[in-house]
């Protein structure tokens, strides 16, 4: 007769209970749960609960990892764009000359366009 593979989680620790019941494991070196594609996707909101809590997990496929679920990190936030009024305020005002067809348009004739 087959073993049973003991419970990752003791009664006493924390966690969704639907994952105490999944055939879960722990990777040897490392501080993460690992979970079958298949255990994932029938216990997705159990795992999101589990990474809501500091934890990381591990989803594997064929005995290889495919995927890591992790919290998010505190990123600093990003540099509202501020457009480019601040750069064309700090230019010369146009005093007249060729616009920029007309430019492009004597480039293209000098070269034989």
């Amino acid at each position: 007769m087959k073993k049973q593979r003991p419970d990752v989680r003791s009664a006493a620790e924390p966690g969704p209970a639907i994952l105490r019941d999944a055939p879960a494991m722990r990777a040897p070196l490392c501080a993460q749960e690992v979970v079958s594609v298949r255990t994932a996707k029938a216990t997705l909101s159990a795992l999101l609960d589990l990474v809501a809590t500091g934890r990381e997990v591990l989803i594997n496929s064929d005995g290889r990892p495919k995927a890591r679920l992790v919290a998010p990190s505190a990123a600093p936030p990003r540099k509202v764009f501020s457009g480019s009024a601040a750069h064309l305020a700090q230019m010369p005002p146009w005093r007249g000359g060729l616009t920029a067809d007309e430019t492009i348009r004597a480039d293209r004739d000098s070269r034989g366009w």
